[in-house]
């Protein structure tokens, strides 16, 4: 064995490697750089061809805290977390001992050569580096090596997986574009990585490879918050207003990205859109209300603090009926909360916000295509219903790449609702702001500006009539509220559908909504592998609940409700529905809320745990 080669005593034989299916967890320290090293040595996977995604997990503050960075590569193309480790990368000495703690025997650790792996883990393959001599040797600039010696184990990775060079090209073009400059400085830590390799580990066996595969051909990876920001661009929003929170904050830096883009008028070049940053989120979100009052489409986003603070008006907008779209990238709360770990933890705090009888329209994106799609059913929603719309993705949806289809061109027929025009009014022996004249729940509206006296109305927020005139009689408030309710049975055929998985015939059922929808779907596979189950899949995707939701809770034995949350929201919302009542006997809950994405082993053998005990209790099933 060369020198510098590791101590793989007491291991197992050399055997074939395993082949594009493995995860690459990657300790370092938040403010080093390493989130552009993982981006590269994921994305150089991606243009080998092979379906891979990234899950960042990453401090709350700007730098010094540990930061972790898990690419997991399928062949099969299962993205969601997977709990895990096949290949583990230390450069932070503060975690490397907690961080090989769980790792399965005959896992590789790649790590700074002073960490004492190999005597406190014999069991694993350790790879020790000396990453500080190596980028000093390579860097003659003392000032870069920080940021650049991230590189050197992706060289490292590269060479032992057998990462292409030209692979690793295309994704530094991509993640530094024209800065020639840095792309030179990177491209030679990659060098001394690999040639490090070469020359002390020529001898191990390493146990994964990858091989190009054609599964990514053709295909974009993106960020949900920035597919977000697209959907809403090509959906004719023209104002946003907003206060910057995490993990929410991106979506505007997109959204402004993309409207310096493609958002300016061809013939002045002036822009068509504005942006304002308000002193707080409540304030944010009377503007957007103000703005589609108007008559413009308009949005914000926040997480769930910037939710607390939106009570007030999104009352004010569910009442008065005014549009509005909020986008809550959802985090682990009470409270400040984890900012940096993503929750399903604002469902019911979204869907029943402001005081009194409220209930607000929620879309649940489940893939980033959705993030985009959702964004232009959320404005055709909001005008069509005339109401706030909540759209509710979370972070690990939002702040983590994706990889998906390019996105189809939205159809730009927008569904403006039922706005009244000067045309319009001529036909009109009268008018009433909040008269339901077509029995649907939903009133006519119009934009300032028009001439007819009759369309000129007060928006109130408080006690009105059908012709939007004051009022404090009981009977009055009861007709304005049963129209409401009307408008929200109206919305339940509106609203996205729920999607099946599965013949819709099997005694088991499951249900979840969001990013889960990922692990959900790799969960079904690992069951119908291990144990023959076969079980159908309902992915809720919108509340109010369409009618389809009611069936599938009365045509199975058992449902089993999957949520990132501590409480199962989603299980309370389906009990406030009262046509769902009879079979929430049925429910039974697989929750997760430590702020890791959801894993599908863990929803697996938790969905076998809760069968051996049910199986033994079976009076509880209704």
């Amino acid at each position: 064995m060369e020198k510098g080669s590791p101590s793989i005593k007491g291991q197992a034989a050399a055997q074939a490697p395993i082949v594009n299916d493995f995860s690459i967890h990657v300790g370092t320290v938040n403010g080093s750089g390493s989130q552009s090293s993982n981006n590269v040595l994921m994305r150089s996977i991606f243009r080998m061809g092979i379906p891979v995604s990234g899950k960042n997990l990453f401090p709350s503050n700007i730098q010094g805290l540990p930061t972790w960075f898990t690419i997991r590569v399928n062949k099969d193309g299962w993205v969601s977390r997977k709990a895990e480790t096949e290949i583990l990368v230390c450069m932070n000495d503060q975690t490397y001992l907690e961080d090989i703690k769980p790792l399965d025997p005959g896992s590789v650790v790649i790590h700074h050569d002073h960490m004492n792996v190999a005597a406190v883990r014999k069991d694993l393959i350790s790879v020790p580096m000396p990453f500080a001599k190596i980028i000093a040797e390579a860097c003659s600039d003392p000032r870069l090596r920080k940021l650049a010696v991230n590189m050197v184990y992706v060289g490292a990775l590269a060479e032992f997986l057998k990462i292409t060079d030209e692979s690793l090209e295309l994704a530094m073009a991509q993640q530094f574009k024209t800065k020639l400059k840095v792309i030179e400085l990177n491209r030679t830590a990659i060098r001394a990585g690999r040639n490090y390799v070469k020359a002390n580990f020529s001898n191990l066996e390493f146990p994964y490879k990858v091989e190009p595969l054609n599964k990514t051909q053709g295909k974009i990876m993106i960020e949900g918050n920035a597919a977000a920001a697209l959907g809403s661009v090509f959906s004719g929003c023209t104002f946003v207003s907003w206060y910057p929170i995490t993990p929410s904050s991106s979506v505007i830096d997109y959204f402004s990205e993309y409207a310096e883009k493609y958002r300016l008028d061809p013939k002045t070049n002036k822009k068509t859109f504005a942006i304002v940053q308000a002193e707080d989120e409540l304030a944010a979100l009377g503007m957007v209300m103000g703005a589609s009052w108007m008559g413009a489409r308009s949005m914000t986003s926040t997480s769930g603090p910037g939710i607390s603070l939106m009570a007030e008006f999104t009352g004010f907008g569910y009442f008065a009926e005014v549009p509005a779209v909020i986008w809550d990238i959802q985090r682990v709360g009470p409270s400040t909360g984890l900012p940096t770990r993503t929750s399903q933890g604002d469902v019911l705090f979204a869907a029943t916000l402001s005081h009194g009888d409220t209930k607000n329209v929620c879309l649940y994106p489940g893939s980033v295509l959705e993030c985009f799609e959702f964004a232009g059913k959320a404005f055709d929603l909001a005008e069509r219903l005339q109401t706030p719309v909540f759209v509710l993705s979370d972070l690990d949806l939002g702040m983590n790449f994706s990889v998906a289809d390019p996105f189809p061109y939205p159809d730009q027929s927008f569904d403006r609702g039922k706005v009244l025009t000067d045309a319009d009014s001529e036909k009109l022996a009268t008018y009433g702001r909040y008269a339901d004249v077509d029995r649907d729940g939903i009133a006519y509206r119009t934009l300032p500006g028009m001439k007819d006296r009759r369309g000129v109305f007060f928006t109130r927020g408080s006690g009105h009539n059908a012709k939007a005139v004051y009022t404090e009689k009981g009977s009055d408030y009861k007709d304005v509220m049963d129209r409401l309710l009307k408008k929200w049975e109206t919305a339940k055929s509106l609203v996205p559908q729920p999607i099946l998985t599965g013949s819709g015939k099997n005694k088991i059922g499951f249900l979840a909504y969001g990013s889960t929808h990922e692990a959900m779907l790799e969960a079904l596979h690992l069951l119908k592998l291990e144990t023959a189950l076969e079980a159908d899949y309902l992915r809720i995707r919108a509340y109010p609940f369409p009618k389809s939701v009611n069936e599938f809770l009365a045509s199975h034995d058992v449902i089993y409700l999957v949520e990132q949350n501590r409480d199962g929201q989603l299980c309370s919302l389906l009990r406030m529905e009262r046509e769902n009542t009879p079979f929430i006997s049925r429910l039974e809950n697989i929750l997760q809320y430590d702020g890791l994405p959801i894993d599908a082993r863990y929803i697996a053998n938790q969905f076998l745990t809760s069968e051996d005990r049910r199986k033994k209790s079976p009076a509880k099933v209704a």
